[in-house]
């Protein structure tokens, strides 16, 4: 089997285990609708990536499922006028979510989510509310401008006060997005997922 080969059917084991997922997801818009008018293998995949990986920009879709550029451009086109998927602006980035799932408070979240020192100061927040930015610093391994920057960043999104010390805004929001899609974030998303049980004052 030369390379070529390989790759292809590499992106074909990768593309029929989004597929099986997006087959079956959820989606405002699919079921009969998407029957008719013959979903392909690719827009499924797709699908069923969004729903493990709410938030995902338009490389990390690319290159995860193993597209090219036009065809992953396509086929989210697609999706997006079938009414499965929408997109929304974060900075330079276009992210995607499965249709009518998140609200705007959640999209900015998954956004930022996907970010890794504000994902660690999150999951700090969520894990010590009380936690210093000297704290946090010092337990993510930045600096203390870092941290001051990216606090500032996520004030003006609206998830994080700063008048009495760091807040996050409704905590139990980013705490259910984490534990739910913790394995599409990273490890520290995983380990907080362990410690949920814990964490029900925020969901209470």
């Amino acid at each position: 089997m030369g390379r070529d080969d390989r790759v292809d059917a590499d992106k074909r084991a990768t593309l029929r285990r989004f597929a099986t997922v997006g087959a079956t997801a959820p989606f405002v818009g699919a079921g009969s609708a998407a029957a008719e008018t013959g979903e392909s293998e690719v827009r499924d995949a797709i699908s069923g990536y969004l729903t493990t990986t709410p938030g995902a920009h338009f490389s990390k879709i690319r290159d995860d499922l193993k597209l090219g550029t036009g065809e992953a451009q396509h086929h989210l086109r697609t999706l997006e006028e079938a009414g499965r998927v929408e997109q929304y602006r974060d900075g330079d980035y276009r992210r995607f979510v499965a249709a009518g799932r998140f609200d705007d408070f959640e999209k900015t979240a998954l956004g930022y989510l996907r970010r890794e020192t504000p994902r660690g100061m999150i999951i700090q927040l969520l894990r010590e509310p009380a936690v210093s930015a000297r704290e946090l610093a010092e337990n993510l391994d930045v600096s203390a401008p870092t941290v001051s920057k990216y606090a500032a960043s996520l004030e003006e999104a609206q998830l994080l006060t700063r008048e009495d010390g760091y807040a996050l805004v409704r905590p139990e929001s980013q705490l259910v997005l984490l534990t739910r899609h913790a394995d599409s974030f990273g490890s520290d998303a995983v380990s907080l997922a362990g410690e949920a049980d814990s964490l029900v004052s925020y969901t209470g």
